[in-house]
């Protein structure tokens, strides 16, 4: 009975050794256990912290790269509207500088235009009336002529013919501008009379026309010859 009393007791003793060292065991392991999972934790939280200032330094380049981009994009459209300010303005120079030359040409075409209309009528009067100083002596012939017939002799048909033909000349003359000074009866002009002679008249006031001696004639307003006159004083 001894003998299994002390039995019991050395297995109860190893038994209760047993259940002390496990109970010390599970003790440690659940030490190192919460040991290992603090270190976890702080080694997540150190992670966290980690890719928070990862995160925080990515978004801080994106913005600086952001702002760079925002400046270049600034930059480059400051440059182009700078460019396209100043290529305005040179077109605006250039269209100003065409437009100048085209006007000043235009002018100059112009006044050029009238000038040789102005020359060219210059030159046609100064031919006419070249031509038609050598054609009034031919005039005055005629008149000379129809002035000498006796009245007996003006129902001639050759007196006639040469009436006509006189009469038809004039019409010409007239047609193209040529007309007749007026003269007797008239105050003398120098601009169109040319005074020979010197006379007496109470029947006419001084400086009146009293005879005419040749004909002037002008053309288109200018004097091809002076009228022939006596002059009342």
């Amino acid at each position: 009975m001894e003998d299994t009393d002390k039995t019991i007791e050395v297995m109860k003793a190893a038994m209760e050794k047993e259940m002390k060292e496990k109970t010390e065991k599970i003790s440690t392991d659940n030490e190192e256990t919460e040991f290992v999972d603090d270190d976890i934790t702080i080694k997540n939280q150190a992670s966290q912290e980690d890719n928070k200032l990862d995160n925080n330094q990515d978004e801080e380049v994106v913005e600086a790269s952001n702002e760079q981009k925002d400046e270049s994009t600034k930059t480059s459209k400051s440059f182009l509207k700078g460019s396209k300010n100043k290529e305005l303005a040179a077109k605006e120079e250039k269209i100003n500088e065409l437009s100048d030359r085209l006007m000043r040409t235009m002018a100059e075409y112009d006044n050029f235009r009238k000038r040789s209309e102005r020359e060219k009528s210059q030159m046609f009067d100064m031919g006419a009336k070249n031509v038609l100083e050598k054609l009034l002596p031919v005039i005055d012939n005629f008149e000379r002529g129809l002035d000498s017939i006796s009245e007996d002799d003006k129902n001639n048909s050759y007196v006639q013919g040469f009436n006509m033909i006189y009469k038809q000349l004039m019409t010409c003359m007239e047609e193209i501008g040529v007309k007749v000074i007026e003269a007797v009866g008239q105050e003398f002009d120098p601009n169109f009379h040319n005074a020979v002679m010197h006379g007496e008249d109470d029947s006419l006031g001084e400086n009146i026309i009293a005879e005419e001696f040749q004909k002037g004639y002008m053309y288109n307003d200018v004097v091809i010859r002076h009228s022939m006159v006596k002059v009342v004083n």
